[in-house]
């Protein structure tokens, strides 16, 4: 399709690794539990802005490139809209209309990312000059049977996850923050280990901010426009809440510094993430 390494991986590779997410979201919500979907979503963004980029820049051949512009303008939009949940729920609580918000955010992404060719087109040597029909079909019915065994298994997590939070005493909100998070960034994580051994820069990049983006804000804002996201005791957050800030800006300043992120980088990204594992432990 002549598109660029970058915008593939972030549509349709993010896209799949937040499939999980979203349906975990949705069905959290229809059983009117959606603080499942909002731990589930900080700490998979925890996770990707930390543990994931540390691990594919540390097993790099020499460092992620961040060169392209591309790059370093969505890094600037996925940092601001991967935080944007927690200046909204500050208030315990994220409303039908904040759910809207968050929607239109990725739609004003997607309509800067369309905006100019040279954003997303790029002209390979020796690409085919036809689709293969049969593969193409091939593909798409692969895609559809993994989407109904994702929402099948995303009834499963949620159905675990009220078992486990009233087994182990804890809420809902802390089982999605380091249990369902850390497993839905699962695919990203080998995705991008995989992509980056072999020089794919931009694959990794797209594959991880299209996963905070997409999550931010497609996932919590349909979550909160099913039902609306009610925190009752946010001091459960306020830890996770400052890592991933703190990781965010990490991550900006990487990416916009030396314009790669160089191994010794990447072993801040990993400190910071066992860091928090670290203090929550301690605490709880």
């Amino acid at each position: 399709m002549k598109l660029k390494e970058f915008v593939v991986s972030f549509f349709l590779m993010a896209f799949a690794a937040s499939l999980p997410n979203l349906f975990v979201g949705i069905t959290s919500a229809l059983n009117k539990i959606p603080e499942l979907s909002f731990g589930d979503v900080l700490g998979n963004n925890l996770v990707d802005l930390s543990l994931v980029i540390g691990l594919a820049a540390l097993l790099s051949r020499g460092g992620l490139s961040t060169q392209s512009r591309t790059v370093q303008g969505s890094s600037l939009f996925s940092i601001f809209i991967g935080i944007l949940p927690l200046f909204l729920i500050s208030d315990s609580y994220l409303s039908r209309s904040d759910g809207l918000l968050l929607i239109l955010g990725f739609i004003i992404y997607i309509i800067w990312l369309f905006s100019k060719k040279e954003r997303f087109i790029k002209i390979y040597d020796h690409a085919p000059t036809y689709i293969n029909l049969k593969n193409f079909i091939k593909d798409l019915a692969l895609m559809f049977l993994c989407a109904v065994l994702l929402l099948l298994s995303a009834k499963g997590v949620v159905e675990s996850a009220i078992f486990f939070s009233k087994i182990l005493g804890l809420s809902l909100g802390l089982i999605g923050l380091f249990i369902t998070g850390l497993g839905g960034a699962a695919p990203e994580t080998i995705f991008s280990i995989r992509a980056a051994r072999k020089g794919q820069d931009w694959m990794v990049l797209g594959d991880l901010l299209g996963g905070v983006v997409t999550c931010a804000t497609l996932v919590l804002g349909v979550t909160a426009l099913i039902f609306p996201i009610k925190i009752i005791d946010f001091s459960l957050f306020a830890i996770a809440r400052i890592f991933l800030i703190i990781s965010a800006v990490f991550f900006f300043f990487f990416v916009r510094t030396g314009q790669k992120i160089t191994k010794k980088e990447a072993l801040v990204l990993l400190l910071i993430y066992f860091l928090f594992l670290a203090i929550e432990i301690i605490i709880r």
